[in-house]
């Protein structure tokens, strides 16, 4: 998922990583429309090809994000389609048929942040603060060739130092094994130390000394986008699409989707409890005698909900003991 204002470079810098064009039949808004619009989700499937590797990838926009006078709530829109994939998946889980279920929960967002500013607004926390328990959000420094370095490294630690003062939590990348060679720990630390992602996207290709590369040509000079002294693109690239792919999507399914899934167990045992206690007058006898078939449903299901309390009760424990 991209989330950020309009203007950012959000589509640019999707087609930049992809290679793609995902956005070539979108429609323009002029000013006095873009007035009455609306957070929209808009979804686009990319195949891509990495290393012999097919892969799909569901890219989630979401237009129309912070473009308002009145900014208030106006991450609901994203946080209910979040939700819907969870609520989409625990059906699906829940359901006999569990072969062949499609995985369409985010694993993450790529929250844009503008250069322009003095680190995160109002709306940057708050957005960020309501996703940080549903998804994994990795900040990014859009437009990364409107600062110096200066003033990049300047603009990065401005908005560690506010992710730090404001309790958000973003994506945090694993400590690698201590059996792993150094290059690899190199690789690791550099990936700590550039967060947030400084990024620069650009479908043009540009000459320079005899070479063909993608970039952006200003009267001083030429900007690349794959080079990793003008920008953190390679490694972003990297991070979603070979190096992080699995623990980003191991930490949905461990952690926030298990989140999910606890919140929804506890409300159906909270109202299992409920209905059992209100008597009924008159005494319901079974119609029938269940089939073999039925009585094996329905053990199974028994079973199942008895694992999911077992996990609450788990779960439960787990964050008493961290308030400790």
């Amino acid at each position: 998922m991209v989330a950020g204002e309009s203007g950012l470079g959000k589509s640019t810098l999707v087609n930049s990583l992809f290679l793609t064009d995902l956005y070539k039949d979108r429609k323009l808004l002029n000013a006095e429309e873009r007035i009455h619009q609306t957070v929209e989700i808009t979804k686009h499937t990319v195949d891509i090809e990495e290393k012999g590797i097919k892969l799909k990838l569901t890219i989630v926009d979401t237009p129309g994000f912070g473009d308002a006078v009145n900014n208030t709530e106006c991450w609901k829109a994203v946080t209910d389609f979040i939700d819907q994939q969870f609520e989409q998946y625990f059906r699906d889980e829940s359901g006999l048929n569990r072969k062949n279920i499609q995985d369409n929960r985010v694993h993450c967002c790529l929250y844009f942040i503008s250069p322009f500013g003095h680190g995160l607004r109002p709306v940057d926390v708050e957005f960020m603060k309501a996703l940080q328990d549903k998804v994994n959000v990795v900040p990014l420094i859009s437009k990364a060739d409107y600062l110096t370095p200066t003033e990049m490294r300047k603009m990065k630690d401005r908005v560690r130092e506010e992710i730090e003062k404001f309790g958000i939590k973003v994506y945090q990348f694993p400590d690698c094994d201590s059996d792993e060679d150094e290059e690899f720990k190199q690789q690791d630390r550099e990936l700590k130390e550039c967060t947030p992602f400084a990024v620069i996207g650009s479908n043009t290709v540009v000459e320079i000394k005899g070479q063909r590369v993608r970039g952006r040509l200003y009267p001083w000079g030429i900007v690349e986008v794959e080079n990793q002294s003008h920008c953190d693109f390679v490694k972003l690239r990297n991070v979603l699409i070979r190096s992080h792919m699995h623990d980003l999507k191991d930490i949905t399914c461990d952690v926030h989707y298990e989140n999910y899934r606890a919140q929804c167990i506890q409300q159906m045992t909270s109202n299992l409890t409920q209905d059992n206690r209100v008597e009924s007058p008159i005494p319901i006898l079974p119609l029938s005698t269940p089939d073999v078939e039925t009585e094996k449903l329905i053990k199974m299901k028994d079973d199942e909900l008895r694992r999911m309390q077992e996990m609450l009760q788990k779960m439960q424990q787990q964050m008493h003991e961290q308030d400790l």
